[in-house]
């Protein structure tokens, strides 16, 4: 069982356990040591988000990396898969992303990437949570690391996601809002689309270090909608904080989700003959809808559980190169090791523009099924193995079988249980979770 590591590596609130300078500072300390392999001199790549807590996380990250002799390269703001970008391609040893994602700005979280510029390993991890809690030895006097800024990263990446962009096509005459959460994304995104064609109407980029995922970007996109609407743009673009998730505004200003997107890159890519694994790679939580739309045409859906590392983990051994999850991660391993949003944008603006049509007409491929997911808090215990909520959940399954779906889970960054349920008839799904729900409360009371 992981003391430190999470669904996506460590994450808190900022200044309680484990979320402090100290324990930033021995991260750095036990991955690089873990990552000083060979003779050659050791880089570490740091990124981060726009949280005020982000100075002081890097500084400490810092002092633990180039104590045991790793040099420190910092990007400053950046979106997460640029840092797994960069780890890739300026042959660093490891990659730092500093993020809490889509929290708000009061958490923060440290995620790592090894040279390849892939999520580590559930044995890595592990191993470097062995080297937290021990003594890790200490780089002598003369062979301390340097830490320094590079001023070029933001352009390496907006070239880099351009680059994903079919050649033939060009985003001129139409009009996007793009909204980046005020987070890592806030200078990047806009810029390449931009310089791409578009028109381009940019909100959630003024960061102040405490506004971060405040009611804009993927999780809160009604100012989004409205801005749509109100400028009558072609659509809408809503990144979160750390940039490797995407939700979708079409020109009437309805949400799109990650289950559609995935559905309308799947379809080009196979039209394209470019779909690898031949379907796609999704979550639990996706939508049963999307399953029954690929199979009418003839695509397969391979579910994992939550998290877009057991997405990515799917992808690369049974070969296919489009997954995510319905909450905006997708990931296209044709271009990026991990989630995108502005990569997995481009490719669904790509559809867009040679459809000819609406976004309104392009990306919403199928009927949802009725979908409901609650959350319920509890403050300690393992409610779920309670015999009361076992017997619920057993009735709850029988219920639904042949007509719809349960997922019930535990969150990996917090103590809430996930209650999920989907089906054909929306009074029954609301029934079951409600039932469920109150089991877990008095069990957990």
């Amino acid at each position: 069982m992981a003391r430190y590591f999470g669904t996506d590596g460590i994450r808190g609130l900022t200044n309680a356990s484990p979320m402090t300078a100290h324990m930033a500072m021995k991260v750095g300390m036990a991955a690089g040591a873990y990552f000083l392999r060979g003779e050659h001199r050791h880089r570490v790549l740091i990124g981060k988000d726009t949280r005020l807590s982000g100075y002081m996380l890097e500084s400490a990250l810092i002092a633990g990396f180039t104590s045991v002799g790793m040099d420190v390269v910092m990007t400053g703001p950046l979106p997460t898969p640029a840092i797994a970008m960069l780890t890739q391609s300026m042959r660093a040893d490891i990659g730092v992303m500093i993020s809490a994602s889509h929290n708000p700005f009061a958490d923060n979280g440290i995620k790592l990437f090894g040279p390849d510029g892939y999520k580590l390993s559930d044995e890595a991890e592990a191993a470097i949570e062995a080297l937290i809690d021990s003594d890790v030895p200490l780089a002598p006097a003369a062979t301390i690391g340097r830490a320094r800024r590079i001023d070029d990263a933001q352009g390496r990446y907006i070239n880099s996601a351009k680059a994903t962009f079919p050649k033939d096509l060009r985003l001129d005459g139409m009009k996007i809002v793009i909204d980046c959460a005020n987070g890592a994304a806030y200078r990047v995104a806009p810029s390449a689309l931009w310089e791409l064609g578009a028109e381009v109407i940019a909100i959630g980029v003024t960061p102040d270090g405490t506004n971060i995922n405040d009611g804009v970007g993927s999780t809160a996109p009604q100012t989004l909608s409205e801005t749509v609407v109100a400028s009558g743009a072609d659509l809408g673009i809503a990144l979160d904080g750390d940039a490797d998730r995407l939700i979708v505004v079409d020109e009437m200003g309805k949400v799109v989700d990650g289950d559609q997107l995935m559905a309308t890159i799947a379809a080009g890519w196979a039209r394209q003959g470019r779909l690898a694994g031949g379907g796609l790679v999704a979550t639990v939580m996706s939508n049963l809808g999307l399953e029954r739309h690929l199979a009418a045409q003839g695509l397969g859906l391979v579910r994992t559980r939550v998290g877009d590392r057991h997405v990515l983990e799917a992808m690369r051994s049974r070969g296919h190169n489009v997954g995510g999850e319905q909450s905006g991660h997708i990931i296209l391993a044709d271009y990026a090791t991990t989630g995108d949003g502005l990569v997995a944008a481009l490719q669904v603006l790509a559809e867009i523009v040679r459809a000819g049509a609406r976004a309104s007409e392009v990306l919403h491929r199928f009927e949802p099924l009725p979908q409901l997911l609650k959350n319920v808090r509890f403050r300690g215990g393992e409610p779920l193995e309670a015999e009361a909520v076992k017997t619920v959940i057993a009735h709850a399954e029988a219920e639904l079988k042949g007509r719809g779906r349960l997922v019930i889970r535990p969150s990996g960054t917090e103590p809430v249980i996930r209650v999920m349920a989907e089906g054909d008839d929306p009074g029954q799904v609301e029934a079951v979770v409600n039932r469920i729900c109150d089991a877990v409360r008095q069990a957990a009371a």
